[in-house]
């Protein structure tokens, strides 16, 4: 299985003649994506990620870590004990070069090594849901490793807006499936990876699952389409 986006991160770090990651959706075209912009500061994050870092607490999980930007903020700036979790290899061995003390390569559904405080699920963090008939088995992993008076903070875009409307104003989307649910392709130095499965949730559609899986949730920050998510355990 290639790892195209963890070895756009490597090269990188490593400054071996890095390109532009390319992404494709199955109802959008090709678009740039600069590799510097997963190296970002604080500073230089948007509102959502800002807020999602400020407000996470105790022991921290950082579910698709990516090149590390968020875990490194988290634990040199706010001292505390992250976990840098990412299933790609690259990426991993760069969260442990930049200075991560604790960086895993494993996909979430199989990592159990504690449970947290807090969990960091940002960059649109329901993509890795991949479709509405899998929320229930990736919410019930989060519920397993979140502790009892922990927090999940998870962001996502309503993607409603991207679809065309008719003569009267109505949105048209796909007579199948849910509109959220997309194809998506990265593409790197020429190669291509096979098409994921990626999903965008619109608020209302997640809380509805939340709750279905035993928990309470909190509408955080709304930044247009975009917004912050806060799933708690529910009290009994």
């Amino acid at each position: 299985m290639k790892d195209l986006m963890g070895q756009a991160i490597w090269d990188y770090f490593k400054n071996e003649n890095p390109e532009d990651l390319q992404t494709e959706t199955s109802i959008s075209e090709l678009d740039e994506l600069p590799v510097e912009y997963l190296f970002r500061d604080f500073s230089d994050m948007n509102e959502i990620e800002q807020k999602a870092l400020a407000l996470s607490f105790g022991k921290v999980l950082d579910i698709g870590a990516g090149a590390g930007s968020h875990s490194l903020y988290i634990q040199n700036e706010k001292m505390l004990d992250v976990t840098a979790l990412d299933i790609s290899k690259k990426s991993n061995e760069v969260c442990t070069l930049r200075g991560i003390k604790n960086a895993v390569c494993e996909d979430m559904m199989t990592f159990s090594a504690h449970t947290y405080d807090t969990i960091l699920l940002l960059m649109n963090g329901t993509g890795i849901f991949q479709s509405l008939d899998k929320i229930d088995l990736y919410l019930t992993k989060l519920h397993s490793l979140l502790n009892e008076n922990g927090q999940i903070l998870i962001d996502s875009t309503d993607i409603l807006y991207m679809f065309d409307t008719d003569d009267d104003g109505a949105v048209i989307i796909p007579a199948t499936g849910y509109y959220g649910e997309l194809d998506y392709i990265v593409h790197y130095k020429g190669e291509s990876e096979n098409p994921i499965k990626w999903l965008y949730l619109d608020f209302n559609t997640l809380q509805n699952a939340a709750i279905c899986n035993g928990f309470d949730i909190e509408l955080v920050l709304q930044d247009e389409d975009s917004y912050l998510a806060k799933l708690t355990k529910a009290k009994i």
